[in-house]
């Protein structure tokens, strides 16, 4: 059986302020999309960074990804590759600010 994701970050974070989408973040974002079985853990982990990538997201949220990935098997190699080629679809200024978030992750 693969590993379960579980996440609590929407309840730490905004349950009091904002309970549904707290509720959605932890428990239909994380509890059933990222259980999903039909996409194994690693490439959703590599989608997950492209999209972010792609959509100019380059903050924590990003960093937790990155660091998502590399403990689900993305290796240092794999990861340069991928920024990499989106970088020739979503934009050469976005890979830079990937590149500078996933070398301190893979340094870690």
């Amino acid at each position: 059986m693969a590993e379960k994701i579980t996440q609590t970050a929407g309840r730490d974070a905004l349950g009091e302020f904002a309970p549904e989408f707290a509720h959605f973040n932890d428990d239909v974002l994380f509890g059933e999309n990222w259980n999903n079985g039909d996409i194994d853990l690693k490439t959703r982990c590599i989608i997950t960074v492209v999209a972010l990538m792609a959509s100019g997201v380059t903050d924590s949220s990003l960093v937790y990804h990155l660091q998502n990935a590399k403990a689900h098997g993305v290796t240092r190699a794999e990861i340069a590759a991928v920024i990499t080629h989106v970088a020739f679809y979503a934009g050469w200024p976005k890979a830079w600010a990937v590149f500078n978030l996933a070398k301190g992750v893979w340094e870690e």
